[in-house]
Order: structure tokens, then C-alpha cells, then sequence
């Protein structure tokens, strides 16, 4: 991320809208908005794979030929809009997989949700790419993933509306097709 950019285009913003880069309060804020930036938007720099890579993280399991789901619920993640740059906040992902022969650790469930969230996007396509990445790290194809979650471009801006609420599903392999799967995301 280049960092010295950001601040150079945030001073423009500043004086595009009429503010004063040099006034007391606003002085450090290009500097202060790059960091920012470079935190909520550390995921850009890594792909699906990188970050399964980061976080595989797993223990071996007696498969048995069960189809025990794991279901992690109410992970609390946030992002950015990608066509308003708008912050998509109060998001909440409940994931869900059978494992063949692993689990993950639990941490690194909620860890894949919160890098994966971490760039520009879609909700739609954070879903599916927090399935790809657990169904790459768990080794299994069976992966299910439900977002809830408040998006500032309806809810500050445009129809003001703040009790809208955005909910996406992603389902892979067996999910697909099992209502009973499908239903440990609520």
C-alpha cells in the first residue's frame, strides 16, 4: 500500500471540499487516514489462498463417515463497499463445514472471516470467498457461510434508510442441496 499517496490524494480531498489541510485539527489527518486505510484494508495485499495458507491451522479428526457439521456463529466482522467506499458495519457471518479427516482451530475461523473482510467488496463476495478459503484450509467442500450486516451506503446516504439490513448466503458441496445444513446458519 503506498501510503504517501493516500495522504497526498486525502490533502487533495480536503481541499476539494473547501477545508484547510493546514488548520489545527486537520493537520495529521492525510497521515492519520493512511493508517487507517493500511489496517482496514489489510486483506487487499493477500489472495484466498494466501490467507487459507496463514490460518490452516487444523486438527486431524476419526471421519468415521460422519457428518458432523462444525458451526461457528455471530462473527463479528466489518468492511468496505467497493462502489461507494462506503463502511459496511454491525456484520455478523455464521460459517459452517463438515470436516473430512480436520477441523480448524476455532480461532482461525474467525481469523479467515476478519482478513477476508479486510478489502474492498461486496458482501456477496465476501461470502463466497470466506467459503473458498475455509473449504481450502478445512479440506472439505462442504461449506456454508451467511452474512448479516448494515451498509452506510443505505443507511447514511442515498435512501436513508437505517434499519436496512443485508443478508447473503453462500453454500458449497453438500450445502448446496441439504436444507438441514443450510439451516444450522440460522
Amino acid at each position: 500500500m503506498n501510503k504517501e499517496a493516500i495522504e497526498y490524494h486525502v490533502r487533495g480531498i480536503l481541499e476539494a471540499i473547501g477545508e484547510d489541510p493546514e488548520r489545527e485539527g486537520l493537520k495529521e489527518t492525510p497521515q492519520r487516514v493512511a493508517g487507517m486505510l493500511e489496517e482496514m484494508l489489510e486483506g487487499i495485499q493477500y489472495s484466498n489462498h494466501d490467507i487459507a495458507d496463514m490460518f490452516e491451522k487444523a486438527f486431524t479428526t476419526e471421519d468415521n463417515g460422519a457428518s458432523e457439521a462444525v458451526v461457528m456463529k455471530d462473527i463479528s466482522v466489518f468492511s468496505f463497499c467497493e462502489h461507494h467506499f462506503a463502511l459496511m458495519y454491525d456484520m455478523y457471518v455464521n460459517v459452517a463445514y463438515i470436516p473430512h479427516g480436520k477441523v480448524l482451530g476455532l480461532s482461525k475461523i474467525a481469523r479467515i472471516c476478519d482478513m477476508a473482510a479486510k478489502r474492498l467488496q461486496l458482501q456477496e463476495k465476501l461470502g463466497r470467498d470466506i467459503a473458498e478459503i475455509i473449504s481450502e484450509a478445512a479440506g472439505t467442500p462442504d461449506v456454508g457461510v451467511k452474512i448479516v450486516g448494515s451498509h452506510s451506503c443505505m443507511t447514511a446516504r442515498g435512501i436513508r434508510n437505517p434499519s436496512a439490513r443485508t443478508e447473503t448466503r453462500t453454500y458449497t458441496g453438500e450445502f448446496k442441496t441439504r436444507k438441514d445444513l443450510q439451516e444450522l446458519l440460522d
